[in-house]
């Protein structure tokens, strides 16, 4: 085994000596940037599920599903207005889905379907014909099918149990489009290119890749678009420029930020966060009381009784173990990371800090709040 692992050492490693780091830490043109108009359409529809095993909406909590359900019958050819319906096989659901982009009439999409009324489980129903409109107000697709539930949920007299929701659902490739949304590619004469974190850095790195490639195709509108042309150094079509450039590698720049989460405690900082000089205290009053009561006895032949004597002890640490630290100018995050932790701070009192020395002046980063 350890012939085997030397030799597998000797083999790996002058590979990893010799590849470029660049290649690992640039992303590519593709990875960065969203193309104009090449992106995805939402969704909606309303509709009814059918064949649940009693677990559906109850009509006199759920009026909109007795209408949809006696309007759904009357176009059906058969007439039940005036009676009274008790049925709980039936839910109205709101229907969601998302067409990808260049998606052509015919093609399957996934649908989500979720309970609008009071019913308590979608499980074992089928979703009936609903049309999927997007904002425009046109029908883009046609959903229906069995809905899959991934909860489940089981009680009894005495107890109950469920694991994930049952009310939500799936149908997968349930919805056939029948509109397609037109968008002439091959014939634009020019295109622009979105970055995802707009820079002007980023953007300016962006143009000079692809104009290093093709002469005079790109140029940079602001720091969040590139326009790409047929023309300079390329003359075929942006199908083929778009192709051409994806794949190319930037050099990505980024503003210093510090994501601070409140409620989950996380904190996440870029690697150009820097601070002035500044010095940190961390430190806090801490009390722990603990009780352990002792029994005492009276003496032989005594008339007395047995009592319980209270013990109580108490402990103060006011932090005063920890000392002060001196952060340098210009110190790096690695620098900054290690400091806080010599003073052992937890991720809470780590906000706390990093919030003072922004209040302070000393940190030059952005703060986001989430």
């Amino acid at each position: 085994m350890q012939l085997l692992r030397r030799a597998l050492y000797l083999l790996i490693a002058p590979m990893l000596a010799c590849a470029p780091l660049s290649a690992w830490a640039n992303p590519r043109i593709k990875d960065i940037v969203d193309v104009e108009n090449v992106r995805p359409n939402q969704l909606v529809g309303y509709g009814l599920v059918v064949g649940l095993a009693g677990t559906g909406d109850r009509l006199r909590n759920a009026p909109f599903t007795e209408e949809t359900m006696l309007a759904m019958l009357e176009r059906m050819g058969v007439s039940v207005r005036g009676t009274q319906m008790q049925t709980l096989n039936v839910a109205a659901v709101s229907i969601s889905a998302t067409m990808p982009p260049f998606a052509r009439a015919g093609s399957r999409i996934d649908v989500q379907v979720s309970s609008l009324g009071d019913a308590l489980s979608l499980q074992g129903g089928t979703l009936l014909v609903s049309s999927l409109r997007a904002l425009d107000g046109e029908i883009y697709a046609v959903a229906q099918g069995p809905v899959a539930v991934s909860g489940f949920k089981a009680q009894g007299a005495g107890a109950s149990i469920s694991r994930g929701v049952t009310t939500s659902a799936r149908i997968a490739g349930g919805a056939i489009i029948e509109r397609e949304v037109n968008f002439a590619f091959k014939s634009a004469t020019s295109i622009r290119l979105a970055l995802k974190n707009p820079d002007f850095t980023t953007a300016q790195q962006v143009a000079a890749v692809i104009n290093a490639r093709f002469a005079g195709t790109a140029e940079v509108l602001d720091p969040a678009t590139v326009e790409l042309a047929a023309r300079g150094g390329y003359d075929g079509s942006l199908i083929n420029l778009v192709s051409a450039i994806e794949n190319l590698e930037v050099k990505v720049d980024q503003p210093a930020r510090i994501v601070i989460n409140e409620a989950s405690g996380t904190v996440v900082m870029s690697s150009d966060v820097k601070i002035s000089p500044v010095a940190i205290a961390q430190g806090g009053l801490t009390i722990s009381v603990s009780e352990t009561p002792e029994a005492s006895q009276p003496a032989p032949f005594s008339n007395g009784t047995t009592e319980v004597l209270p013990r109580t002890q108490i402990e103060v640490d006011d932090g005063s173990g920890k000392s002060l630290a001196l952060l340098k100018d210009g110190t790096s995050l690695k620098a900054l990371v290690s400091g806080l932790n010599t003073l052992g701070v937890s991720p809470r009192d780590l906000i706390t800090i990093l919030q003072a020395v922004r209040s302070a002046g000393a940190l030059q980063a952005e703060i986001v709040v989430q």
